[in-house]
Parts: structure tokens; sequence; C-alpha cells
């Protein structure tokens, strides 16, 4: 048993304790939005601030990062939170019951567990650093593996949105090829946020493109993903916090991530990438 394990397991805790709060809300709760025009609803703060709560009981010297809640605890702390209670509160608060609980956890800034947990379909993606990736469903539990296909046109691809691409991208975005991209893949599908980086860990896709992604989107998805013997970096080629960067492409091969990310990159003159 690894010295993560304790600490996996409270991750696994606290997206219960989370579910509690989220699941007697779903398909019911009013919404509201933030300043940036986001949606948020009172599933995703209650549920955070009771993770919050069950945190300060538990790992009362760790610092916390949450999406409803920002910071707290000590600056300079070896290992951090961060939580994202509802990713997908836009198909939350429709009723789609394809969104997750994500709990990732930093030490010295490196992603070192992670749980991935879909409420309303009762299954549950985790990892940590040196025991693979596991997947657990109300009947079943077993380890899982990234399936390694190497070449674009063998793999299906997913991505959540259109923003911040070259079909739509905003004053402050960076428009990613995705056109090139859907031409080039295998198979091309969307696939709403955190699920289908949980499918990549899972060896059922072969990558997996968010172009635009905050701390609390990613934390959690990292361990998973690179446990199950996949990569995960941002899709900017200068970024080097893969937490913090922005982004995040996974694939279950090196190669496959090269390919992903180089194709995306939007040319300096505008010309299309070479077919």
């Amino acid at each position: 048993m690894s010295a993560l394990s304790s600490d996996l397991n409270l991750a696994l805790d606290l997206a219960h304790i989370a579910e509690d709060e989220i699941l007697p809300r779903f398909r019911t709760v009013s919404v509201t939005h933030k300043p940036d025009g986001t949606e948020v609803t009172e599933a995703d703060r209650e549920a955070e601030r009771v993770m919050r709560e069950h945190l300060a009981d538990e790992r009362p010297d760790h610092a916390v990062l949450g999406e409803e809640f920002g910071a707290s605890g000590p600056d300079d702390a070896q290992y951090r939170w961060v939580l994202d209670p509802v990713d997908g509160t836009a198909g939350f608060t429709i009723g789609v019951p394809l969104f997750g609980t994500l709990v990732g956890l930093l030490e010295n800034g490196t992603p070192v567990a992670g749980v991935i947990h879909f409420p309303a379909l009762g299954e549950t993606v985790y990892a940590a650093r040196g025991e693979g990736c596991w997947f657990r469903t109300d009947e079943a539990e077993h380890a899982v593996s990234a399936d390694p296909v190497e070449s674009l046109d063998a793999a299906t691809v997913t991505t959540t949105a259109l923003h911040s691409s070259d079909v739509t991208a905003g004053a402050d975005q960076t428009p990613y090829r995705l056109t090139d991209l859907v031409r080039r893949a295998g198979k091309f599908r969307f696939v709403t946020d955190c699920i289908q980086h949980a499918l990549v860990a899972r060896g059922r896709t072969h990558a997996a493109v968010d172009t635009l992604m905050r701390p609390w989107d990613v934390a959690a998805l990292v361990p998973c993903v690179r446990e199950a013997g996949g990569v995960a970096q941002p899709l900017a080629p200068d970024a080097d916090d893969v937490v913090f960067a922005g982004s995040l492409v996974t694939a279950g091969s090196t190669s496959l991530l090269h390919e992903v990310r180089s194709l995306l990159q939007p040319s300096a003159d505008g010309a299309e990438h070479p077919h």
C-alpha cells in the first residue's frame, strides 16, 4: 500500500459526500450565473461546502482550491486538494446525467491522486501515483488501462465544445484547428466535460481535447489517465504546468498525443495544415 492510499480513500469519500448534496437536486435545481456567465447552482455550492468541511477535519494542514470558494489554507502547503463539485453544470441543469464530481490532490504542485465520480451513473474512475487506474460501478471494480492507438486515422477522438477553436474563438482565445482534427481523426465525437477523459483512461476512446480548462477541471483527470498508461499535457507547446495551463489533451499513446497536439496548433499565416 502506497503512502497515497489513505489520501485516495479520502478523495473517494469526498466524492460520495458531495453526491449526497448533488443527486437530491438533480433535475430540480434552479440555476444562476456567475459574473463570467457560467452556470452555478445550489448543488455546486453545497457539495463543495461539505467537502471542505470534511477536509478541514481530516487534513487541517492541507490547502484547498475549489471552483466555488477559491483558495484556502497555507500557501506553502505540501498538499493541495482541488475540487470541482459539479463538472458539467450546464448539462446538470438541463437533466443530462453525464456530469461528474472531480477531486484531485497535488503534491508540491504535481497531480498525484484523482477521482472522477459520476453520481447519476453510479460510476467512478480513480487513481493514485503508483497504484494504477481503477473503474468502479455499483456491481464491480477493476483496473483499467488506456488503449495505446498510435495514429490519428485509427483513433476515436472527442472534444467537449467549439470554443477556442477555428470554428469560434473569442478575442482572448486561441483558435485551435479543430476543423483539421475532425477531418483527420478515424472517428470524431462530442462528449461532455470530464467523462471524455475518463473514457480515455478506460481505453474506450483514444484522445480527448479540452481547449479551455481551469485547474479544478484538470487536477483529478491527470493521475487517472497517466496511471492508466496514457498521457496528459496542455495544448500550448510551451506550457509546463499541466494543471494551470488552461487546456488539456489526453491520449492513450505519446505519439497520438503529439499528433493531435501538433495538428491543433494555429498556423502563423492562417493557412491550413497540409492534409
